[in-house]
């Protein structure tokens, strides 16, 4: 397991502050022993955590122009038909992974294409499971067209403590599915927006790995088509807002 680079700064800071911290216990009170191994404890504790929310673990990634990739580690907290008003303006499938400060923070491309459209949109910080989240919090929104003409929107989202956004990415770029496009540093969120038609294949609820869990399988639109074999393991889409009269359709 590597470092990200996005923690080297903070690790740095994390080091000088557990130095200063035992220097001074160390400085004022050398016979509190007591103390002092409390110091010690907490301040492994504090590194362990910095070292492993910057973790970069090595994985491997299997590209399919047909698959939506999961964009980052976390948990699923909504799959719902809901209306994209920034870009896309029409409906869509969002799903929506939760990151918890536990999980690794590295987000990484749910397909291969064009980025067609980027914007970063300072915002508020409500807890990231809040339905306003999307579209009130600090955000990034990012759509890729694949060479299909098939369009998935994605955005990174701020949440109560996750107060930085980084990404790698800007309008015009050919990007990669699973490879890297940002990082969000503490608990947060990552909605895609995909569409109708898609076959999904995760549930409320699940447990999903970045650059490894299939999201969903696109609709078979403009020549590409879904692999017979696994279209009829498709799942449902099942969500607490029923999905009705799905346009198949729409890309």
């Amino acid at each position: 397991m590597t470092i990200h680079k996005e923690g080297y700064t903070s690790l740095a800071l994390c080091i000088l502050f557990i130095f200063i911290v035992n220097a001074v216990i160390q400085f004022y009170f050398p016979q509190a022993f007591a103390l002092k191994w409390v110091v010690y404890i907490l301040s492994f504790l504090l590194f362990v955590i910095i070292l492993q929310f910057f973790r970069s673990p090595s994985i491997s990634i299997s590209t399919d122009e047909t698959q939506v990739l999961c964009p980052a580690d976390g948990k699923v907290v909504v799959i719902e038909e809901a209306e994209e008003t920034e870009f896309l303006k029409d409906k869509r499938i969002q799903v929506s992974v939760f990151m918890s400060p536990v999980n690794v923070h590295i987000n990484r491309n749910p397909i291969s294409g064009v980025v067609t459209y980027f914007k970063y949109n300072p915002g508020k910080y409500l807890v990231a499971w809040h339905p306003k989240s999307s579209t009130e919090n600090e955000r990034t929104t990012i759509v890729i067209e694949n060479h299909a003409g098939v369009s998935v929107l994605f955005r990174q989202i701020a949440g109560a403590l996750a107060r930085r956004i980084v990404w790698y990415v800007k309008e015009g770029d050919t990007v990669q599915q699973g490879e890297q496009f940002g990082f969000i540093k503490f608990g947060s969120r990552v909605d895609v927006f995909l569409p109708l038609g898609s076959a999904i294949k995760v549930a409320i609820g699940e447990t999903v790995k970045g650059g490894r869990t299939i999201l969903a399988e696109l609709p078979a639109v403009a020549g590409v088509k879904v692999k017979e074999a696994d279209t009829e393991k498709s799942i449902p889409v099942k969500t607490e807002k029923a999905v009705k009269k799905p346009a198949s359709n729409k890309a």
